[in-house]
């Protein structure tokens, strides 16, 4: 049997769907809104996953380029491994999900969301997290949802709720949330330096329409959706427990006080290893018991001194920031390069500047771009101490890059003004807390270096929180560990106009409105903290790029004169090309961006491009070249691809019989526009610009041969052409 809901949202019909597709699924639905359509599946392993201590939650979106019409390119013609999109889109389901299930469940959880249609209006990751919590609702999972998510936008001042994918270029806020009940409980978003108070706005307006979705999710689950399982939390051996306190605990929450990591970090091993050996003997299977209940300790610990003593880890205040240093210039043959170290988290950004050549090609189901600003972000396990395999560019790092390339990008200037690729690359050399907003600060610092022309400086905090009841701590710039055991990680980026981009996780159910109106204004005194030591350092972008950096000039043409800068056969271009070592690449709209890291070499690719397409001004001097003689005179080239007639009796200030007598092709020669026609023909002289040559002169006119034709060309009493062409015949 097939059940559907529906609501109108946004001025278009969301519309969930469930019986008809994938019913082996223990939930299945089907998600429209417009034309875009997604099929959202969960299963749930029938037993729990021994041996880890996390939730097995695999979250897998997927894009089929059917969906849009669309075949694969590349030589198998079928979808490979995913897109950046499509790793991010997952991250943003798993995000708000992962929370709302019970800290101790270890059944394996997949959701598979499939987007089958596209209308390339409507972003269909949106419908994948709706159709994400309905699945998982109708599935039976012991899971803390409905959840409502919508995405924000504003444009000209008005507020739109899930704009189009076209509206939202044009937004200057593009904010999801997620909530559960009355309380939020993610954000992700990108803005353009907006207010604090306008996010605030658009975090309200979606906990209004929210609620409109969860409805339709519990109205279908109420039809036909499987009885919830139950769970019992695992609980430790109480004996064990009550072991490791009796003896432990009192060392154990001295070493949690430590302040330094790698110090803490140890004294707390030694302390484990000790119980451990001196334990195995009576508890000879008790060893996950005893490694939990060490962690229940330091959990406890690091939240009682939050909550109750108002005491940091490493001894700060709840609104104390790290001590940040900043260098740039660090490595000398980067365009750019910046370090930013802020406590133990420390970030190196590089910026490298490219031409057009060098921007990332895009195809996804909206359709073929490309991207001229890219950021990416790697984290490699000697940032904390590990030893792992490193095996390619994982989730984490895609995320965290995308998240500091969305704060930095609204600074980044257009093209027009600016017409390099840029990319940046930041390495997290050392992690404890907010490695992604070390990298937004690294990557303003690096994109100033560079001599960017960024509108302004971009700064970011990681924001955390304790809930202590209906008590709620926010601690500002947390630690790795204020992270692992609290209850927030609350990232916001911005220049000191405004916000550039949040984000927004929770490890609890969710938030109140006015807690994150507490944590917003707390955020900005750390954001402006920090922009103040960025300006000790560097305060605004240098006045020259690197001199290992390409010089790029972007000129705007005709378009109908593309064609002559490429020439036949591309033979123009590339003769210019191989003549100066330049780059150059021409756009259909008529744009040519020339590119070289040598002076020299620019300019002298420029004025053979600006000599192709200047047009033949009259009374302007050009020296040209003779490249055909004929007996009424010589066509002089002045201007790549453009001749004009200099006229025997322009010669000289006497009489010439013969046009070899003075010249003969190839030879150089000074000659002045006279006019140029309606029909392009362009006259020249060579005699007015003699030393001798007198103005007020009055020439008798040179006595016209039989049959010639306004001085073009003159024909004997045989009709043919003396330069040589056959006359026209009827």
């Amino acid at each position: 049997m097939v059940f559907e809901e529906k609501i109108e949202l946004g001025g278009r019909t969301l519309s969930l769907e469930t019986g008809r597709l994938a019913k082996q699924a223990q939930g299945a639905v089907l998600v429209r809104y417009g034309d875009t359509v997604v099929l959202v599946t969960s299963c749930i392993s029938p037993g729990p996953r021994e041996g880890i201590d996390f939730l097995p939650l695999l979250v897998e979106y997927r894009e089929k380029y059917y969906a849009a019409g669309k075949i694969p390119g590349g030589f198998f013609k079928r979808e490979g491994r995913p897109s950046e999109k499509e790793i991010l889109s997952s991250r943003l389901i798993d995000r708000p999900i992962r929370s709302l299930f019970p800290k101790s469940f270890r059944r394996e959880v997949q959701i598979v969301a499939n987007v089958l249609s596209s209308d390339q209006e409507n972003d269909s990751d949106l419908l994948a997290m709706i159709g994400a919590s309905a699945s998982l609702g109708l599935a039976g999972a012991p899971f803390g949802g409905p959840i409502g998510a919508v995405r924000i936008g504003r444009r000209d001042g008005e507020f739109i709720v899930n704009p189009t994918c076209a509206e939202r270029e044009e937004c200057d806020i593009d904010l999801t949330v997620v909530t559960v009940g009355d309380q939020v409980t993610m954000l992700e978003g990108g803005m353009k330096e907006i207010s604090d108070d306008d996010m605030v706005k658009a975090i309200r307006l979606a906990l209004e329409k929210a609620p409109e979705i969860v409805k339709l999710q519990e109205r279908l689950i109420a039809q036909c959706g499987r009885e919830k399982m139950e769970f019992t939390p695992a609980e430790p051996a109480p004996e064990i427990v009550e072991e490791v306190k009796r003896t432990y605990e009192s060392r154990f929450i001295e070493a949690c006080g430590v302040s330094e990591k790698e110090n803490r970090q140890e004294a707390m091993d030694m302390i484990r290893a000790e119980a451990l050996e001196a334990l195995a003997e009576t508890y000879p299977e008790g060893e996950k018991d005893i490694k939990n209940s060490f962690y229940s300790i330091e959990h406890d610990e690091v939240r009682r001194m939050v909550s109750e003593r108002g005491q940091r880890i490493d001894g700060r205040g709840l609104e104390d920031v790290r001590q940040i240093t900043c260098e740039v210039g660090v490595l000398p043959r980067t365009h750019g390069s910046a370090i930013f170290t802020r406590g133990q988290t420390q970030a190196l950004a590089t910026v490298t500047l490219g031409t057009a050549i060098d921007e990332q090609r895009v195809d996804d189901l909206e359709g073929e771009s490309s991207k001229s600003y890219m950021l990416h972000y790697n984290f490699p396990p000697f940032s904390v101490g590990e030893v792992r395999p490193i095996r390619g560019t994982s989730r984490r790092e895609i995320g965290h890059g995308a998240l500091a390339e969305k704060a930095t990008k609204a600074v980044i200037p257009t093209p027009e003004d600016f017409p390099y690729t840029v990319r940046i690359v930041s390495e997290i050399l050392e992690s404890n807390g907010s490695s992604s907003m070390a990298t937004v600060c690294s990557s303003a610092l690096a994109l100033m270096d560079a001599g960017v022309p960024i509108k302004a400086p971009v700064a970011g905090i990681a924001m955390g929180l304790v809930k202590d009841g209906d008590k709620y701590t926010i601690l500002t710039d947390i630690l790795g560990a204020e992270d692992h055991h609290g209850d927030m990680d609350f990232k916001v980026a911005g220049t000191r106009s405004g916000v550039t981009t949040v984000q927004m996780d929770l490890k609890i159910p969710g938030i109140p409105m006015d807690v994150i109106e507490r944590i917003v204004v707390q955020a900005v005194a750390a954001r402006n903290h920090i922009h103040d030591v960025m300006d000790e350092t560097l305060r605004a972008p240098r006045e020259e790029i690197s001199s290992y950096a390409p010089r790029i000039v972007a000129i705007q043409i005709d378009r109908e004169k593309i064609r002559d800068v490429i020439g036949p056969g591309g033979k123009m271009i590339r003769s210019i090309i191989e003549e100066t070592g330049a780059v150059i690449d021409i756009e259909d709209d008529g744009t040519v961006k020339i590119a070289s890291p040598d002076r020299e070499a620019l300019e002298k690719a420029l004025a053979r491009v600006n000599a192709i397409i200047e047009d033949p001004e009259v009374g302007k001097v050009y020296n040209g070249t003779v490249r055909r003689i004929a007996d009424f005179g010589a066509f002089v080239e002045i201007l790549p691809g453009k001749d004009g007639l200099l006229h025997i009796s322009e010669i000289e200030n006497r009489r010439v019989e013969r046009v070899t007598d003075v010249l003969k092709e190839d030879d150089k020669v000074d000659v002045k526009v006279l006019s140029v026609e309606r029909d392009g023909k362009v006259r020249l002289s060579r005699r007015v610009l003699l030393p001798d040559y007198d103005p007020n002169e009055v020439r008798p006119p040179r006595p016209e041969r039989r049959g010639s034709r306004d001085g073009r060309g003159s024909r004997d009493s045989r009709g043919s052409s003396r330069d040589g062409r056959r006359p026209h015949r009827r």
